[in-house]
């Protein structure tokens, strides 16, 4: 199960899916239809299925984030750096079946502090999946509770909505401060 941060990552991985043996779901974030564009490359470029990447690095907090939550993680986290000199390391997990704990249990071990930011709601979300893993293998690294930034356990309301639903910027950096003074 891949999930896209961009449309350049969306090609890479949909070429991957395409040439794998095996079935792909591919999950496309259509609230990134409306958020940006992204220069793509003429050349095929692939991303291995199954391989995070370390979207931002930082030393202070790491925040594991994927799909349309990325931009804006990635937003709140250069406004933190910029405004309070707090260095949040992103993580865009791009597959979340075989997911890539590996990847993000390391830059906890590192940081010690973890936020986990995904638009589904908090309840059942794919981000208790990541909570559990990072529980699971840096348990004794934590310095802090982990924050999960969500959305809240309601139905998903249409477009004109859809802005106040998901988390913010705002939120973001507000998860992200709780992660910090704990």
């Amino acid at each position: 199960v891949v999930i896209p941060s961009g449309p350049r990552l969306a090609r890479a991985l949909l070429v991957s899916a395409i040439r794998d043996p095996d079935p792909v779901i591919f999950m496309e974030p259509k609230f990134l239809y409306r958020q940006f564009r992204e220069e793509v490359p003429e050349e095929e470029e692939t991303h291995p299925l199954g391989e995070a990447r370390v979207a931002r690095e930082g030393g202070d907090l790491t925040a594991v984030a994927w799909g349309a939550m990325l931009p804006r993680t990635l937003a709140a986290a250069e406004e933190m750096a910029e405004e309070e000199g707090v260095e949040v390391e992103v993580v865009d997990l791009l597959t979340l079946s075989p997911l890539d704990s590996e990847t993000f249990t390391e830059s906890v071990r590192r940081t010690g502090r973890a936020a986990v930011v995904h638009e589904a709601q908090r309840s059942w979300g794919p981000g208790g999946e990541v909570v559990a893993r990072i529980m699971e293998d840096a348990f004794w690294h934590l310095e802090a509770p982990i924050q999960r930034i969500t959305a809240p356990d309601v139905t998903v309301p249409f477009f004109a909505r859809e802005n106040a639903y998901l988390p913010d910027k705002d939120r973001i950096r507000k998860g992200f401060r709780a992660a910090l003074e704990a």
